[in-house]
């Protein structure tokens, strides 16, 4: 049998899932707007320049202490009426017609990512895929999280976790794929015969360079409903295109002949973020629990 294992973050979705989600928890008042603004900066950072181990440690460390006390059926909760909403969006279409084809094929599709399983395992389901591995936290004799990690589903151990599901089910790691980002998980690419690096940081892609793994660039996180709808012809698009165009450049004139100054240049992406998160509404603090 042959499978292939998708890393979620950057490669299956088109941003980090625990920032994705920060508005529901927000809007369920476990996190703060200052706990998002930080979220979104970190992802920025995260999706422009790539994160390396002792970074992805802090942020590890920093969620863990984040989550201590958080009731895990409420986060399963929040995250199971609000995944449709939050994610069938940043779905990359590339990666859901890959598993689509993985599929056809008769190979096993997993989804491993180091967020927690209270994320992953119900995309996993969302997308269709026939497992999860995920990072899976510690939890008191109340089912509240301790701040601590059961297991972590990053670098080594993501391969360590293959491996077991491979003697378990019988998957050929030699015949099979996987697909990253990250230079961090080379020991999961390493481990089968296919590795593909998708939208790789700057690390993993001269690492695929020099052993001459696939590269691919995922960049069209489309909503999965809309995959469907057939492309419209080329000629009225392009003629459209250019009555466009057209009406542009005569609007451009017109301004600039009136002496009126042009708008203004659109926002820079942290203007974004803080605008976005300064204008959601205050949660509603109900109890907790």
């Amino acid at each position: 049998m042959e499978a292939a294992f998708f890393d979620l973050d950057k490669t299956v979705i088109a941003k980090a899932s625990m920032v994705a989600f920060g508005r529901p928890f927000y809007n369920e008042g476990l996190i703060s707007r200052r706990h998002v603004v930080r979220a979104m900066y970190g992802q920025l950072v995260y999706m422009h320049l790539g994160a390396g181990e002792q970074k992805l440690a802090r942020i590890r460390e920093s969620v863990l202490r984040l989550t201590r006390g958080w009731d895990q059926e409420r986060v399963r909760r929040i995250v199971r009426e609000t995944l449709e909403a939050t994610v069938e969006p940043i779905i990359y279409a590339e990666a859901a017609e890959l598993i689509a084809e993985h599929q056809a094929a008769g190979r096993r599709v997993f989804i491993i990512s180091a967020s927690p399983e209270e994320i992953v395992q119900p995309l996993a389901e969302y997308l269709g895929v026939d497992d999860a591995i995920a990072s899976r936290a510690q939890v008191d004799a109340e089912g509240r999280y301790t701040g601590e990690m059961a297991f972590y589903a990053y670098g080594p151990f993501k391969a360590d976790a293959m491996t077991a599901v491979a003697r378990r089910d019988g998957i050929d790691l030699a015949e099979s794929y996987a697909y990253s980002d990250s230079y961090t998980d080379a020991p999961m690419l390493e481990i089968v015969g296919h590795p593909v690096v998708v939208n790789p940081d700057r690390v993993l892609l001269k690492l695929a360079r020099e052993r001459e793994w696939e590269v691919r660039h995922f960049t069209r996180p489309v909503p999965l409903r809309t995959r469907r709808v057939p492309t419209p012809p080329p000629g009225p698009t392009v003629a459209l295109g250019g009555v466009a165009a057209a009406v542009a450049g005569a609007t451009l004139v017109w301004w600039r002949s009136r002496g009126r100054m042009l708008p203004p240049p659109p926002p820079t992406p942290w203007e974004r973020v803080t605008r976005r998160a300064a204008s959601w509404p205050l949660p509603h603090r109900g109890p907790r629990g």
